[in-house]
């Protein structure tokens, strides 16, 4: 497909000043954060986890719906659901982040799907193992990425595509990757990607492939739309950039008190006030969770509850006891993980929006 100037969708950054456009807004209506009084929950509830969604949620059924295995393999496979439900099941908990969570936030404003933080949630996810189907069918010993293509289908930038994600074969060999029918206990619903998606943990949503039709294996990268030109990490439109992966350290706090409702500004009384939320990170454990209450002036530990190491990939709760004096403060949270990575103050801006995890601010009025 040859697409024209008017419908390229061509990337752009907003100018300075402009306000969210229609086509912002339309993909807004479309899309949903969680709410981040849901940071309550140790498994978000399906209705309240992110969704976003690329294109349309394509019409599949079930009973006729199959997943083909292929590409660079020894014999290629063909399964429906229930083969696959046959094989050993396994269930994981799992957090999810989107990959430009947090867009809107950047000065300026890359036009996209305009996230400010809620673009996350954690689910127990039950499947089966992808590594033990990629060994039945054989992996040649010069792969090198395997790619997962869904059955949603559009146009992206004037490029006409059913969305496709490449892994590295070690990645997706990992014992961990699962191959996903449940969600929470139940039938994965159709917005998170029935009847079968990818779970790679660790990694930004964009990987986690949903309404899964084919997997590939390739004796070359992957140079599809999704992974060589979407989900690039660069500042000028001319350069490759680097593609996005493992989730970057982050800290969210679940706002105090109450809200003003248009300016979702909180309100407190006076005295002891428990701040909480969530902290992870895709990369490496969470070892350390701050938390401000004058703007980023001071910095004082949060209290992080001890890992679990059952679930290794879903966040993990912190808390702080905060002594709210009347007047106006600025909250804001950060954490950091083992391997070093702290969140910023400071944004660090990219043209795509991606992986910004710049720390959360929440302004609270604290009235008498």
């Amino acid at each position: 497909m040859t697409a024209t100037e008017t419908n390229a969708g061509r990337a752009r950054i907003a100018e300075p000043g402009e306000g969210i456009g229609l086509d912002e807004l339309a993909l807004a209506t479309r899309n949903h954060g969680m709410p981040l009084e849901a940071l309550r929950y140790d498994v978000t509830p399906p209705g309240l986890h992110y969704v976003l969604t690329h294109y349309d949620i394509p019409a599949v059924d079930p009973g006729t719906w199959r997943l083909e295995i292929g590409g660079a393999v020894e014999r290629s496979l063909s399964l429906g659901l229930e083969e696959l439900q046959r094989r050993p099941e396994v269930s994981a908990r799992v957090l999810l982040e989107c990959a430009g969570n947090g867009r809107a936030r950047f000065e300026p404003r890359p036009v996209s799907q305009p996230w400010l933080l809620e673009a996350v949630g954690t689910a127990e996810w039950t499947g089966t193992p992808l590594a033990p189907l990629l060994e039945e069918a054989g992996v040649p010993a010069d792969a090198v990425d395997v790619v997962f293509t869904g059955a949603d289908h559009g146009v992206e930038r004037g490029v006409e595509q059913d969305y496709a994600r490449g892994l590295p074969l070690a990645e997706a060999l990992r014992a961990d990757a699962l191959l996903v029918w449940g969600m929470n206990g139940a039938p994965l619903p159709p917005q998170h990607g029935a009847p079968l998606r990818l779970i790679i943990p660790g990694w930004y949503g964009m990987a986690h492939v949903k309404w899964l039709q084919r997997i590939e294996v390739l004796t070359r990268p992957f140079d599809g739309f999704q992974n060589a030109t979407a989900y690039r990490i660069k500042v000028d439109s001319h350069e490759d950039g680097e593609p996005v992966t493992r989730i970057r350290p982050r800290a969210l706090l679940a706002p105090p008190g109450w809200p003003d409702f248009m300016t979702r500004e909180r309100f407190v009384r006076p005295g002891p006030v428990t701040v909480a939320g969530r902290a992870w990170s895709g990369a490496a454990p969470v070892n350390r969770v701050e938390v401000s209450t004058d703007g980023g002036a001071t910095w004082d530990d949060a209290v992080l509850a001890p890992a679990d190491p059952e679930h290794p990939y879903a966040w993990r709760a912190w808390s702080y006891e905060w002594t709210a004096t009347p007047g106006r403060a600025e909250l804001l949270v950060r954490a950091a993980d083992e391997s070093g990575d702290t969140q910023p103050v400071e944004q660090e801006w990219n043209r795509q929006g991606m992986a910004n995890n710049l720390v959360q601010r929440v302004p609270v009025t604290v009235v008498t």
